[in-house]
């Protein structure tokens, strides 16, 4: 052990703070091709572990064991065992103890293990059976199919399931930000003439289209350039619907460094625990200004909101779905990922289901930017979130057993 210990500054330094080598930054997402298909998982940098992959995920596409017990997470892959000590920078295969770069940890519920494993320990072991290309982050598993040899006859797929998995009848509200008269923010690095409330729409449209492809039925608050009042967008997730989207682009007021900062986010409706937080959520709920005086207008503080348990329920069901989004937005975002945060974001306070206001990037930074407002790259955030979304309403199936609240009201349907 105290030899392992002792190679791990050497060790370190020759791959890297995240573990990936010299040969550049760890990848956004790897990919893993073998005899069952071709699977992506998400590359997450963590501050203790550097690049790192969700071992479950990763061992499900290799075709491995895994487990998890005493303080070590076991992979078993081909006939052999590597156990990665929690929390430490070892990992013991074959009786040996060996260092890592970055070792394997405990994230919420889930164990993460260092891409280093995936990148060199899994490829020099089991050569030629993996081969990893760095140049396009793909793993190649050249193991041959398995020999199917069972003679029971295929289980009936319930005609109730979608094929990925999810029961019919699920319904999502997605909520372009701003519109009409209400531009949202100018877009300091977006290309002439557009501004946030076009990237919003974009992205939603296109959101729209990877929820229907998945299964899931799509109410849109709006899908044109039109005003929508702040307290009547969350109306539009009704009784049927199961989870309230809002998009938006984030910026920066000028100063020293605003240019800089970049990234991704994803809200849901608390007390804002942060000073960025309350500025999110002083900047959009700024478009109440472009709004006529209306008397009918939902009357929904935030105070009232946290005083009613149901909604609470519906707020800890919002925060998850927070984290999912969060996670699968680093599959296509190239900007860090800034967090799940809270604040008191009126457009939210109305919506009678989990809901979250996702901020796609910084248009006050020419990275974020470009990114969203390039019509590939708005289709993979769209791609990513849509994704996320199937695996928050998998998990919601599992509480409630079914696809979504009892219908008890009428349909809402597109502006």
């Amino acid at each position: 052990m105290t030899s392992a210990v002792l190679l791990l500054p050497l060790l370190a330094s020759a791959l890297g703070a995240s573990g990936h080598g010299p040969d550049g930054p760890a990848p956004l997402v790897i990919v893993v091709q073998s005899s069952r298909g071709e699977t992506r998982i998400p590359v997450q940098e963590d501050p203790d572990v550097g690049a790192a992959v969700p071992a479950a995920l990763f061992v499900s596409a290799i075709g491995g064991g895994y487990s998890v017990e005493n303080g070590w997470a076991a992979v078993s892959i081909g006939g052999r065992t590597f156990r990665f000590l929690l929390g430490a920078r070892v990992y013991e295969t074959g009786g040996t103890l060996r260092p890592l770069a970055g070792g394997a940890a405990f994230r919420r519920d889930t164990v993460i293990l260092p891409l280093q494993f995936v990148t060199e320990i899994l490829p020099r072991a089991f050569t030629p059976r993996f081969r990893y290309d760095r140049t396009h982050a793909r793993l190649t598993d050249n193991a041959p199919a398995a020999v199917v040899t069972a003679t029971k006859p295929a289980p009936v797929r319930d005609p109730e399931r979608l094929p990925n998995g999810l029961r019919r009848g699920h319904v999502v509200t997605v909520d372009a930000g701003h519109g009409g008269v209400d531009p949202g923010n100018p877009g300091m690095y977006f290309p002439r003439g557009m501004s946030e409330k076009h990237v919003n729409l974009s992205v939603s449209l296109l959101l729209r289209a990877e929820l229907e492809a998945r299964g899931v039925g799509v109410v849109m608050t709006r899908t044109k350039d039109t005003l929508i009042d702040l307290g009547h967008r969350g109306s539009y997730c009704t009784a049927m619907c199961d989870l309230f989207v809002s998009i938006h682009v984030n910026s920066l007021p000028r100063r020293a460094g605003f240019n800089r900062v970049r990234g991704f986010e994803t809200y849901f409706l608390a007390e804002a625990k942060t000073e960025d937080a309350a500025r999110v959520a002083r900047m959009e709920n700024e478009a109440i200004r472009f709004e006529s005086a209306d008397e009918d207008r939902p009357a929904a503080g935030l105070e009232f909101i946290l005083k009613d348990l149901q909604l609470n329920e519906y707020l800890r069901e919002s925060a998850r779905a927070a984290e999912l989004v969060q996670s699968y937005l680093q599959e296509s975002h190239s900007g860090p990922d800034r967090g799940v945060k809270q604040a008191g974001l009126m457009v939210l306070t109305t919506a009678r289901r989990p809901a979250i206001l996702v901020e796609l990037g910084y248009s006050t930074n020419r990275d974020d930017a470009k990114l969203m407002s390039t019509r590939a790259t708005q289709k993979n955030l769209a791609s990513s979130i849509a994704d996320a979304v199937v695996a928050y309403l998998r998990e919601y199936e599992r509480k409630v057993g079914g696809p979504g609240p009892t219908v008890v009201g009428g349909r809402a349907g597109n502006r």
